[in-house]
């Protein structure tokens, strides 16, 4: 198959005039969709169209929208295979990743249809107060109304029913605006819901880039849901102006492995959390801390694994990583890389090179704290070594950073474990585990530049919807 390297060809992925997003397949540039770009005017209209759905919909019962939503999750499964090469087509993702994505998507949507049911109130006697000893408050839950939603490239599916499941459970409706550089399967997905028998305004999509992005969020949505970087999260919340805005807005993840870890457990798990996806994950494997009693042993052992890693076409069963999503974004790692080892004392233990938006996976070691694979979030196949002794010294580094999404640490010392718990300032602390690990209904989210709110989908039910109080 042809690689897709042509420079004049590869400007962009995604050729978007005023019309029309041309979709192509990030490893050969073939054209894999196009959609049509929604004007202003036509993002107003279908928000004012979800109110008017949602207003009929508001009243529905908690297992009226278990059963849409099992629906739909039944026509997933249906056209699994069709919806992971899509994935895969349109993003890179390995067919295998893909494929895990489409299961996972599944199990969010019903996930969200149980917790419907349990979208309970409470009641509270209020004789705590003068006047308040015969009267009771009753506390109920309402939904916002409309949910604005927008996704990235790296989950096209799932993220997108992490929007759609919680707010079509807590009963609003949604008009979602996918990435333009992956916006086929959530076209694929209202198709699916349609086929389910959901009503046609109650999810919609448009598309575009960030003008679209901006005309949703100053649209007359009830809330805003954004997954993506946090310059473009600001925008999006200055331009919604006074209403409720959910943003997950990525993170520069460590994975701390501590004298007594099972080594080559954590070697599995930083390959496979730093390499899914081509390294394209908000919770990946950014930093990799080593603590220098099992350094040198757990390096060798590393690289050992990442020489056994397969990359390159996605479209076959047994590659393990693809590609990243763009040459541009190609570009934008090797700069980050170079300029790591050569500004910043890097030392290349493998890797650093591409062939086109095929990187290879690639191990920096000696990092300086302040070098770009580092200092930064990098969307990449780049796994950067901080070696520490100290664990303390180690935490103070990471809560320095700008981001707190989550992290990672290997060790089975108790006591080191209530510490790093703790202490780290992030939104959650994975043991003997990798950062990137996530439970679909457990909340997900970070503190500092990582978000506002969280994602999950028993948290996300109640972020999406207003209390209400009856006092009788």
């Amino acid at each position: 198959m042809t690689r897709f390297t042509d420079m004049t060809q590869a400007k962009r992925l995604i050729l978007e005039t005023s019309n029309a997003i041309l979709v192509r397949n990030p490893f050969d540039g073939t054209a894999v969709g196009e959609i049509a770009v929604s004007s202003t005017a036509e993002i107003t209209a279908a928000v004012i169209r979800a109110k008017a759905a949602q207003h009929d919909f508001r009243r529905s019962t908690p297992a009226v929208r278990r059963a849409m939503l099992n629906a739909l999750a039944a026509e997933i499964a249906g056209d699994a295979e069709n919806l992971a090469r899509i994935i895969s087509n349109e993003m890179g993702k390995t067919i295998r990743e893909a494929r895990n994505e489409v299961r996972r998507a599944q199990n969010t949507l019903k996930l969200s249809g149980d917790a419907a049911t349990f979208l309970d109130g409470e009641a509270l006697h209020c004789a705590i107060v003068e006047g308040g000893a015969d009267r009771l408050a009753t506390i109920t839950y309402e939904p916002v109304g409309v949910v604005g939603a927008i996704t990235p490239f790296n989950y096209p599916l799932n993220l997108l029913c992490h929007k759609l499941g919680p707010a079509i459970a807590a009963g609003n409706a949604v008009v979602a605006k996918p990435s333009p550089k992956a916006p086929l399967a959530a076209q694929r997905l209202r198709e699916l819901a349609l086929k389910a028998g959901w009503p046609a305004d109650l999810f919609q999509i448009v598309h575009g880039a960030a003008e679209a992005a901006v005309s949703l969020a100053r649209s007359p949505i009830d809330l805003l849901s954004f997954t993506g970087g946090p310059g473009a999260g600001l925008a999006l919340k200055n331009a919604s102006g006074l209403i409720r805005c959910l943003m997950e807005l990525g993170g520069n993840d460590p994975l701390f492995v501590l004298p007594d870890a099972d080594l080559d457990k954590a070697v599995a798990t930083t390959i496979g959390h730093r390499f899914e996806i081509a390294g394209q994950s908000c919770a990946a494997v950014k930093k990799l801390y080593l603590h220098k009693d099992i350094e040198k042993v757990f390096t060798e052992k590393l690289l050992a694994a990442v020489d056994a890693v397969e990359f390159g076409d996605p479209s076959k069963d047994d590659t393990d990583m693809g590609t990243v999503i763009d040459l541009a974004a190609a570009k934008a790692v090797a700069e980050r890389v170079t300029a790591s080892i050569s500004g910043h004392g890097g030392k290349l233990l493998t890797g650093g090179t591409h062939d086109g938006t095929v990187f290879a996976p690639t191990v920096i070691s000696e990092v300086a704290v302040d070098a770009p694979v580092i200092a930064d979030e990098t969307f990449g196949p780049i796994i950067a070594i901080r070696s520490f002794t100290d664990p303390h010294a180690a935490i103070a580094e990471v809560n320095a950073g700008a981001y707190g999404l989550q992290a990672g640490v290997f060790t089975n010392d108790h006591a080191l474990i209530k510490t790093f718990s703790r202490d780290l300032v992030v939104g959650g602390v994975m043991i003997n585990e990798g950062p990137d690990f996530r439970a679909e209904h457990v909340p997900f989210g970070g503190v500092k530049r990582s978000g506002l709110g969280r994602e999950g989908v028993r948290i996300a039910l109640r972020e999406m919807s207003e209390p209400k109080v009856v006092i009788d």
